[in-house]
C-alpha cells in the first residue's frame, strides 16, 4: 500500500505542469450512491499530499445551496416564513432607499431578487462588528429596480439570510448549519473551520491562483488560529459573537468546507427530494420549492453575469434561478448556461473563489448527477462553448 501512495504521489507532482490545474476532483452519483469517482493532483504542494475525494475544500458558492437547505428545516420549522419581512427576525427595518415601502424577504434574499448589490462589499464585516453598517451604505442597493422585479447576483443576500437564521434560533450559523445539514447527514465539514475537528481539517485543499500561489486553507494540517475576520483589534475572541449582529461571519456565501463526497450526498438528497440513505432531511415539497426558478431571464428583468467579472461566469452564465438553485440549459436568446451541452435541465450550483471551480448538478430525471472542484485555475471563465469554462465543460461530461 506504501508503495501504491508513492507511486500516486509521484504521478501527481510530476503532472503539475505550468498552465494546468493543481487539482482535479469528479464524483459522479446516482439516487443509490457514488458511480465513478477521479482525482489527480496535490491536495497541498508545499507537503505534497495527493488529493482525494474525502478531502474538505472551500466549495465557493455552491455554499449557498447548501445554507438554503438549512434555510428550508428552519421553514419547515415554523421558524422562519419565506414571503414574510425579514425585519421582524433582525430588530430592524431593512429596506431599499428608493423603495421604502418594499418588504425584503427571504424569498427575495435566496433568489438575489432583493436589491442588493456588493459594491459596498459584503465579507469583510469583523468579529464584533455590525453587518447593519454595510446595508447603510447607499452602494449597497440598487436605486432603480424595485425589490421582486430584477436578478443581480449578490454575495451579499446570504450574510443578511445567516443574521436572520441568528436570530431565530439564537445559534450561531456554523453550528447551526452543523445541526440542521451537516450532522444529519454524517458529512464531515464546516463554515471557516471553526467547528470541523482536527482531523479534517488536516486534509484541507488547498487553494492556490493560477501562478501556484497559495491564497485560502494553506493552514499547515491544522485549522487556522483566527477562522473568521479578525476584529479591528486584531483579536479573535469567539465569544464575542452575538445572534444577527453579523451573519458573514462564517461565511454563509461560499465558506463551507466539504468533500467531493460530502457534495454528492447533497446531491443524492435533491435527487431523493430530501431523503437519502434513509435519511429524511426536506419533505419533497421543499426541495421542489428550492429548485423551482424564481426568475428566468427576459430582456431587461435582470442581469446574466455576476457583476465581478472574476467571479460566476460571463454574459449568459444565469438564466433561470430558484431559492439558491440554478437551472440550466435555458432555451432563450441571450443564454448559454449549458456546460454539459446536451440541453437537458439539471439543476444546482456553481462555484468560483481564490483559484477555484466548482460544480454540484442533478439530473432529476436521469436520477443521476456529478459534484466536481479544480484547483489553481484562472477565475474568470474562458475558452469553453458556454459561459462555463472549458475545464468545467470536460468535468460536466463524463
Amino acid at each position: 500500500m506504501r508503495a501504491g501512495y508513492l507511486f500516486a504521489l509521484l504521478f501527481a507532482t510530476m503532472s503539475l505542469h505550468a498552465g494546468e490545474p493543481i487539482a482535479t476532483v469528479r464524483v459522479a452519483f446516482d439516487r443509490d450512491g457514488i458511480v465513478s469517482t477521479r482525482a489527480q493532483g496535490l491536495a497541498d504542494i508545499a507537503a505534497g499530499r495527493a488529493v482525494t475525494a474525502e478531502d474538505p475544500v472551500r466549495i465557493a458558492s455552491i455554499s449557498k445551496l447548501v445554507t438554503a437547505i438549512g434555510v428550508m428545516r428552519l421553514v419547515e420549522a415554523g421558524q422562519l416564513d419565506l414571503d414574510a419581512d425579514v425585519s421582524q427576525w433582525l430588530g430592524w427595518r431593512l429596506r431599499n432607499p428608493a423603495f421604502p415601502d418594499a418588504p425584503i424577504t427571504l424569498r427575495l434574499l435566496l433568489s438575489h431578487r432583493a436589491g442588493l448589490t456588493d459594491a459596498a462589499g459584503y465579507y469583510q464585516v469583523p468579529l464584533g462588528g455590525l453587518l447593519q453598517d454595510v446595508l447603510a451604505d447607499p452602494r449597497a442597493w440598487d436605486p432603480a429596480h424595485a425589490p421582486g422585479t430584477f436578478f443581480r447576483y449578490a454575495n451579499l443576500d446570504f450574510p443578511l439570510i445567516a443574521s436572520v437564521m441568528e436570530k431565530a434560533t439564537g445559534e450561531r450559523f456554523d453550528q447551526l448549519m452543523k445541526r440542521l445539514v451537516l450532522r444529519p447527514l454524517e458529512i464531515e465539514g464546516c463554515f471557516n473551520w471553526a467547528s470541523c475537528d482536527e482531523a479534517t481539517a488536516a486534509r484541507a485543499v488547498v487553494l492556490y491562483d493560477e501562478a501556484r500561489q497559495p491564497v485560502r486553507d494553506d493552514n499547515q494540517g491544522r485549522r487556522p488560529e483566527c477562522p473568521v475576520v479578525a476584529a479591528t483589534d486584531g483579536s479573535c475572541d469567539l465569544a464575542k459573537w452575538r445572534a444577527g449582529d453579523n451573519g458573514a461571519l462564517f461565511s454563509p456565501q461560499g465558506g463551507l468546507r466539504i468533500s467531493a463526497n460530502g457534495l454528492a450526498k447533497i446531491g443524492r438528497l435533491l435527487l431523493g427530494e430530501g431523503e437519502v440513505d434513509g435519511i429524511r432531511l426536506l419533505s419533497p415539497d421543499s426541495v421542489r420549492a428550492l429548485a423551482r426558478p424564481q426568475w428566468t431571464y427576459a430582456a431587461g428583468n435582470g442581469l446574466t453575469s455576476e457583476e465581478d467579472e472574476s467571479g460566476q461566469g460571463g454574459s449568459g452564465f444565469f438564466c433561470r434561478y430558484g431559492l439558491a438553485v440554478q437551472t440550466l440549459a435555458t432555451q432563450r436568446e441571450g443564454c448559454h448556461d449549458d456546460p454539459f451541452g446536451d440541453g437537458v435541465a439539471r439543476f444546482g450550483h456553481s462555484g468560483s473563489a481564490y483559484g477555484l471551480l466548482s460544480g454540484l448538478w442533478v439530473d432529476p430525471v436521469a436520477g443521476n448527477g456529478v459534484a466536481y472542484f479544480v484547483t489553481g485555475v484562472p477565475e474568470a471563465r474562458a475558452g469553453g462553448r458556454s459561459a462555463f469554462s472549458a475545464i468545467e465543460e470536460q468535468l460536466a461530461t463524463p
